[in-house]
């Protein structure tokens, strides 16, 4: 935390660093970022749409272990760096279906992760990403409890990758090139679940909000603690507090504690009293939730228009902890009211299932 200006502004009384607002910060009010806020982006076609839905092609050459009912699959004994284009087309859309798929022992590289991740749409680019092609994640080592009361930027809580652009992220993928032996793990909820989670009265309340995703908290953090600037000016955006998602026509809670800081038809208590309820809902969300061990070598894909994600800080030293995540650019969010939870979609597939059984059942008893 040395880089905080709040630290070289040290109480006499306490002892303790003081509390500056961002706007008397002036690496904060001076900065001026050199690129334009991002317009909206219309994409191609979700590559999971071509899929086969059997994805017998990709499950032919790979062995899938669930690692939890609601979310995280592994899948063994393949190298993404074989693989073609349907079965990557595939593994997209089992990452929507699953949220998150993991991977062990990737032989890729830098430049084939790109390479590769370019099959999945236009590669996207962090606010304070130099690199268009990718961004080095490192891990936290800090107490983020500590931090909170010198930046306002609640860094290592749930979030969807840079969920306040016009057009947030679709796919991510992080592959692990250093890391300690204990520490550093991801975990991450599945929003699909989350939402089935919540009352029925609690669903009909949300599906018409729009959850208010900002930047403007990790920009004032990202000049202060990180020490680099930004690119892009900081952005609001207003996307739907349940999104559907475009392949599996699923609907997804779209809230995360990272970016959102409220709901736009909500009065500032209101706002304030539900944001509150969703940190709970979120934090205790265990039986929708998977914690992946990293080991160099590892990869993880996901689907940030259905998980949100969080590093869990650790004590391993500092530096020991480097990936690679490649991001593509996803449609702007939207909300279908017609569209289905995943828990009403497998109680209505149980149903026709149950009813085609009674209806065998009753035929083969009528004689001849």
């Amino acid at each position: 935390m040395a880089h905080l200006e709040a630290y070289k502004h040290i109480s006499p009384d306490s002892g303790y660093p003081v509390t500056l607002h961002p706007a008397f910060n002036s690496k904060i009010a001076n900065h001026v970022p050199p690129e334009q806020i991002r317009q909206h982006l219309e994409v191609d076609k979700d590559r999971a749409s071509f899929a086969d839905p059997n994805k017998e092609a990709l499950l032919k050459v790979a062995r899938k272990i669930d690692l939890a009912e609601s979310i995280g699959s592994v899948l063994e004994n393949v190298q993404l760096s074989q693989l073609d284009s349907k079965q990557l087309d595939e593994l997209a859309l089992l990452v929507t279906e699953r949220g998150v798929v993991f991977f062990r022992d990737q032989d890729l590289t830098t430049e084939k992760q790109v390479e590769l991740f370019q099959h999945f749409g236009i590669l996207d680019r962090h606010p304070a990403q130099k690199d268009q092609k990718h961004v080095v994640i490192k891990g936290s080592t800090q107490d983020h409890r500590q931090i909170a009361n010198y930046t306002p930027w609640p860094s290592g809580d749930f979030h969807a990758d840079t969920s306040f652009e016009i057009n947030p992220p679709s796919y991510s993928m992080l592959r692990m090139e250093e890391h300690p032996p204990v520490g550093g793990d991801t975990a991450w909820l599945s929003q699909y679940g989350l939402y089935d989670a919540l009352s029925d009265a609690m669903k009909k309340h949300v599906d018409g909000l729009h959850a208010v995703h900002t930047s403007r908290l990790q920009y004032d953090t990202i000049l202060d603690l990180w020490g680099a600037g930004p690119n892009r000016p900081p952005i609001d955006t207003h996307h739907p507090a349940v999104r559907t998602h475009p392949v599996s026509a699923l609907k997804a809670l779209n809230v995360n504690l990272g970016f959102v800081t409220g709901f736009a038809e909500l009065k500032k208590k209101e706002s304030d009293y539900l944001l509150q309820f969703f940190e709970h809902h979120l934090h205790s969300a265990d039986d929708h939730a998977v914690r992946w061990k990293w080991e160099v070598g590892s990869v993880a894909m996901w689907d940030n228009r259905c998980t949100v994600h969080r590093v869990i800080p650790g004590f391993y030293t500092a530096g020991s902890r480097k990936g690679i995540r490649t991001t593509v650019f996803g449609e702007k969010p939207y909300f279908d009211p017609n569209s289905e939870s995943r828990e009403e979609r497998l109680n209505r597939e149980l149903a026709a299932s149950k009813t085609k059984v009674n209806g065998n059942h009753a035929t083969s008893e009528i004689p001849a």
